[in-house]
């Protein structure tokens, strides 16, 4: 257990965001219960998560593949996964944004199976390939207390030791879903377009 979980510590961030909890359903806010489970993601890596400790306030870098996958996709699209993922889906577990890319974090082993998903799902191809961050991989996280800079944030904080995180097979729903509504989205005419400089006549007059 590294120096960081310890509730002797320093600057007792444990502490500090349980006297916060009062705000537990704020989205954007980390709990100490989802500290300590971002915290289980580096092991015993305990420079860094002392690094962390002493700039709360900062961003960390955290490995992928242990306790979460994380699926980057571009921002729209994510904004509509994470819409399908709330209104007709199970929800979704964290989301943080970071430079302009959504990153939504899933079950461990997502990364590796996601991208045979869409391969074989007959509207993959129409969904923005996605970047997907696993064993080996390491990703940037928002800071534990939000800083108001332009760095990365949450927009689904982590709020509990063990958060519900989304396999492979929910996130192609997700994917497919948004897609599809996309797709609804947009007005497909039989008629070809009018050619700008023909004359145009108001045959409504016409007895």
């Amino acid at each position: 257990m590294t120096t960081w979980l310890r509730e002797e510590t320093p600057h007792d961030m444990f502490r500090f965001l349980r006297e916060g909890d009062e705000g537990r359903h704020q989205t954007a806010r980390v709990t100490a219960d989802g500290a300590a489970w971002l915290a289980s993601a580096a092991g015993g890596r305990g420079s860094a998560l002392a690094r962390w400790e002493a700039r709360p306030a900062s961003p960390a870098t955290l490995p992928c593949g242990t306790a979460f996958d994380v699926v980057n996709v571009d921002p729209v699209f994510g904004r509509r996964m994470l819409d399908k993922l709330w209104t007709e889906g199970p929800g979704s577990g964290p989301v943080a944004v970071h430079r302009g890319r959504t990153m939504l974090f899933a079950a461990p082993g997502t990364a590796q199976r996601l991208p045979a998903l869409l391969d074989w799902e007959e509207w993959g191809d129409a969904v923005p390939r996605p970047l997907c961050h696993g064993l080996g991989d390491a990703v940037t996280v928002p800071p534990l207390v939000p800083s108001g800079s332009a760095g990365p944030r949450w927009l689904v904080a982590p709020d509990t030791r063990h958060p519900w995180l989304p396999g492979p097979e929910v996130v192609l729903w997700a994917c497919v879903r948004a897609v599809r509504a996309a797709s609804a989205d947009v007005r497909v005419s039989i008629f070809p377009p009018a050619d700008p400089g023909a004359n145009v006549y108001d045959v409504s007059r016409r007895r």
